[in-house]
């Protein structure tokens, strides 16, 4: 299941601007929202063969992940990016985005994005997998967003075979659905030749979602569209303009004070001006401190900071005849949240009352116009039997009621869902059981009973015996101690680590090298491993030993931080990994960061 599930989502609006030669007002009663979310954690990654050159010959598939990146909140966000062939050719780690600044190095480094021969999909989608393991926030949304045409063209000179690829494919889609990982497929079939099965297979088996288009200049709204996916927006059906050389005005109705940031996506062949006025008349400066403006080959982003509630009106100049999009999105302070119940365990028959309402920062909204036109419905998914029941709910004005009966003697996931035409929210799924001592705890278990002695028994030398059993016990003690030094001493490794090096100041990051590690005894440091390089020598304290079952034992006696899945771990009495783990390392004298991965 995907974290998204149980986390507080993201309310993203995106609404169509209707702009003719004169002035249209448009109402936000008309949006599309999810809820609020998380943090996101992007890896966008793209096939760099030559064979886009036909696909995408004027790149715009950089344009689209570029206007995505400036889509993302202010702060928070970690984005990184892959570029593929049949190896790894650039790679930027993912970066948390703290500062305007930190987009536009993204930006910079999309547009050094080169081309090469062959392509192998599971290359990439491999090493973006690997990437989210490593250095995703467990609090955060990880997804994959992968742009290419599905087909491989593997070198012969390297001897990988196609069932190999396949094999390494099925692998990291298997690994990206255990962790959660959505990955959206964009197909691009400008030569006709898209592989749109491999690529829709990629997105069903990791539960995202596959795009294909003959025109690379459909990529921004693509974009637009896995984003509402990812985050489970409802998106009302985007209109267009046409310049005429003139500023057209809109008006922009920012409804309540919970709007944290408003988008508006302007995507065009040519450049457009803008200008902005806010509810109270004046003209805004673009950019400034709470506006950021964003502009590229094919659109241009105007992103609000925590607007001010009322009218505001935008005013947009393009080339006469030249086809614009423009979108709005909000990103929303609002969750919709369900009373606690009762209880867990219920009966078959027994009614439970539904009460269901939204809230902000963690209080009742009091605004009633945010409930108008708003369905809500109670889904109960009966765990037992795999059936699901929809529950129409009341709507007073400022919250939504209703009443459960249970049905069966079975287990239950309730969920409350509030829409509208284009509005969308979701509660946390809540389980109860009917099943008879459906909740009650484990029987504790009885004690033993400890045996009757019988005194007068104890006439037996026990004393004598005992003395003799603890002596040959020490003796044989120091023989099993003697022994275990010399077979610890001894002991060999299994399996090899494969190293990676990433400079944290350029995002670059080595080609993988595969250490096998079934020549080591005893112990072996990591500057050893890594060839007793210079620069990295504060490496030389930290040990590996040979644990059981075809472990490895990490002591470290640095100051280099060892993380795994993210979290820092102590390592300075030793610590476990088994195959398939993955550590990071992070030197204090420089500026890299070692990427371990051990492979029994």
């Amino acid at each position: 299941m995907l974290r998204r599930n149980q986390l507080t989502l993201r309310i993203l609006v995106v609404i169509s601007l209707l702009l003719l030669p004169c002035s249209y007002v448009f109402s936000i009663q008309e949006v599309a929202a999810a809820q609020q979310s998380s943090q996101i954690d992007a890896m966008l990654v793209v096939d760099a063969s030559n064979s886009m050159k036909k696909s995408d010959p004027n790149k715009i598939g950089n344009e689209a992940m570029k206007m995505f990146i400036d889509m993302l909140s202010v702060k928070g966000d970690k984005v990184g990016i892959i570029s593929y062939t049949d190896q790894i050719q650039r790679e930027k780690a993912l970066l948390e985005i703290q500062s305007a600044a930190d987009k536009e190095d993204l930006k910079k480094f999309i547009d050094q994005l080169d081309r090469g021969p062959y392509t192998d999909s599971a290359v990439g989608i491999r090493e973006a997998v690997k990437v989210l393991e490593q250095g995703s926030d467990p609090t955060h949304e990880p997804m994959i967003v992968l742009l290419a045409d599905g087909n491989n063209d593997l070198n012969e000179a390297t001897g990988r075979t196609e069932k190999e690829s396949a094999q390494e494919l099925d692998q990291a889609i298997a690994d990206a659905n255990k962790k959660g990982i959505p990955v959206y497929t964009i197909g691009l079939n400008a030569d006709g030749k898209l592989n749109k099965d491999a690529l829709a297979e990629i997105s069903q088996k990791t539960g995202g979602k596959a795009f294909s288009t003959n025109t690379a200049d459909d990529l921004p709204q693509i974009l637009s569209e896995i984003f509402a996916s990812h985050l489970k927006l409802k998106i009302v059906p985007i209109q267009s303009m046409t310049g005429n050389g003139s500023f057209q005005e809109v008006t922009i109705n920012v409804p309540n004070a919970n709007v944290l940031e408003a988008n508006i996506s302007i995507m065009s062949a040519q450049p457009v001006e803008v200008k902005l006025t806010d509810p109270s008349g004046a003209s805004k400066s673009i950019p400034a401190k709470d506006i950021l403006y964003s502009k590229s080959k094919s659109y241009s982003l105007l992103k609000l900071i925590t607007p001010t509630k009322g009218d505001w009106k935008l005013q947009v100049k393009g080339v006469a005849k030249d086809k614009i999009d423009i979108n709005l999105v909000f990103n929303y302070d609002i969750e919709l949240t369900m009373d606690p119940l009762p209880s867990s365990t219920y009966k078959k028959g027994d009614k439970i009352d539904i009460v269901s309402y939204l809230t902000s920062n963690g209080q009742k909204l009091q605004n009633s116009t945010l409930y108008q036109n708003m369905n809500a419905k109670l889904v109960v998914k009966d765990l037992d039997s795999g059936d699901t029941k929809e529950v129409p709910l009341s709507n007073p004005g400022d919250r939504f009621t209703g009443t459960y009966k249970v049905a069966d003697k079975h287990d239950y996931e309730l969920t409350v869902i509030a829409e509208d035409s284009s509005l969308y929210r979701e509660t946390d799924v809540v389980k109860i059981s009917a099943k008879p001592g459906g909740a009650s705890a484990n029987p504790t278990p009885s004690k033993p009973t400890t045996p009757v002695t019988d005194e007068k028994k104890e006439s037996f030398p026990v004393l004598l015996v005992v003395g003799g059993v603890i002596a040959f016990a020490a003796v044989l003690a120091a023989a099993y101690f003697i022994l275990s030094a010399y077979k610890k001493a001894n002991k060999g490794f299994v399996g090899q680590m494969v190293i990676e090096i990433r400079d944290e100041n350029t995002g670059e990051k080595t080609y993988p090298q595969y250490k096998k590690l079934n020549g080591f005894k005893g112990k072996i440091t990591l500057h050893q491993l890594l060839q007793l390089a210079p620069e990295l020598k504060e490496t030389e304290k930290i040990l590996f030993v040979p644990s059981k079952n075809d472990r490895i034992m990490i002591k470290n006696g640095s100051t280099v931080n060892i993380e795994k899945s993210g979290r820092v771990i102590d390592a300075s009495n030793g610590f476990e990994i088994k195959g398939e783990d993955r550590i990071t390392l992070s030197l204090q004298s420089v500026d890299k960061t070692i990427m371990l991965e051990y492979l029994v």
